[in-house]
């Protein structure tokens, strides 16, 4: 049996340990190819392509236009690529109201193959023109969307997506790479660990102010970059805290395991603004898998990915963050629990093979429509 021919053109695959999700696809009987842009650039830096797992496909580096912007970026090679690859299937790991994904759904149009895209828009914001008609012709040339999030399919439907819908999350974890460690013997000292952006969304300030208000012994390990680094590191000397926080930058992605390791919490404390919410909080079960004990805020997704596995407060309440950090504190058997609770949560839900399994289920899907609408017509 011949085997599906796919492409994937992913900005977010710079990332070495993402690649594992590239892995699992051809695994499951995909001949397939990644293309990513020599790096990305955004707001917490730029993130330069690693080829850490590229078992079983081929990973390739292709040129990027307008680096950095989101709804213009695009790759001008892409359609002599996809003449030369002929895949069955396009999928544009890109939101559909960018240029880029309705280049490549055209591209894959003129050659025969079936498009379909990934959005984790969970705000519904109407776009100017042209971008609101890139939008709704992407629509019509997807049989199948993917959704990161159910408020992202529900958007979808909002605006006006008529195709099928699969929700699944972009990335799983591997539970094998991403797994709890002999904990060294307790003592009175909360390691508390914050990974992410380091941007006024991400709500690293209130962390901050809830560290504060802590009594007894902590520290904070916090790993990121962005454009609040500076503002953050001045008011933890303003707090008067500054010798209890490391600064760790960015760590690379197939070294966060080593990162959660060292930590008894991992906070996630998003609040949403105007134009975003959380759309998902990759770090929160990447530090699950390891045994981290999480606390997140309300807001966006994060609540449905904790579950019951581990604790919420109202986002941009700091004095609540640090009720749940000082209960982790004083009851460690409580923070024990939580870490049970989270690796199975994990392995129940998000594994990288399932996300790879549920990705590919849609592929096909597209596919069978695909091949019914000619058959039609």
């Amino acid at each position: 049996m011949q085997l599906m021919r796919v492409v994937m053109v992913s900005k977010a695959l710079v990332v070495g340990a993402y690649q594992r999700k590239a892995e699992e696809i051809a695994r499951l009987g995909v001949a397939l190819t990644v293309l990513t842009p020599p790096a990305w650039r955004d707001r917490r830096g730029c993130q330069v392509t690693q080829a850490r797992h590229t078992d079983g496909y081929t990973l390739r580096v292709i040129p990027i236009r307008f680096n950095g912007n989101f709804h213009l970026h695009h790759y001008p090679t892409l359609a002599r690529e996809l003449a030369e690859l002929k895949p069955d299937l396009l999928h544009m790991d890109e939101e559909p109201y960018n240029l880029a994904t309705w280049l490549g759904l055209r591209a894959a149009q003129r050659s025969g193959a079936v498009g379909l895209y990934f959005t984790w828009q969970n705000l519904y914001r109407r776009y100017p023109p042209p971008f609101s008609w890139i939008e709704q012709v992407n629509y019509r040339r997807a049989p199948v969307a993917i959704a990161g999030n159910q408020d992202a399919a529900t958007v979808l439907r909002r605006k006006g997506y008529r195709g099928e819908i699969s929700v699944i999350p972009q990335f799983g974890v591997d539970p094998v790479w991403f797994a709890p460690v002999h904990a060294p013997p307790e003592g009175g000292s909360l390691r508390i660990g914050y990974a992410g952006g380091l941007l006024a969304e991400k709500g690293v300030d209130l962390l901050l102010r809830a560290c504060a208000m802590l009594r007894g012994e902590w520290r904070l390990q916090i790993a990121g970059e962005g454009e609040q680094r500076q503002m953050l590191i001045q008011l933890a000397y303003e707090l008067g805290i500054a010798d209890r926080v490391n600064w760790r930058g960015r760590v690379d992605s197939t070294a966060m395991p080593g990162f959660y390791h060292g930590l008894d919490v991992l906070a996630a404390p998003s609040r949403a603004t105007p134009t975003w919410k959380e759309q998902f909080g990759r770090v929160l079960v990447e530090a699950m898998a390891c045994g981290v004990a999480v606390i997140g805020s309300d807001s966006g997704e994060i609540p449905n990915v904790i579950g019951d596995a581990g604790l919420l407060f109202a986002e941009g309440d700091a004095s609540a963050l640090a009720m749940r950090l000082q209960r982790l504190h004083d009851y460690p058997e409580e923070r024990r629990c939580l870490t049970m609770a989270g690796r199975e949560r994990v392995l129940a839900h998000y594994t990288m093979t399932d996300v790879a399994e549920r990705t590919v289920a849609a592929y096909a899907r597209a596919l069978a429509l695909a091949t019914t609408q000619r058959a039609v017509l």
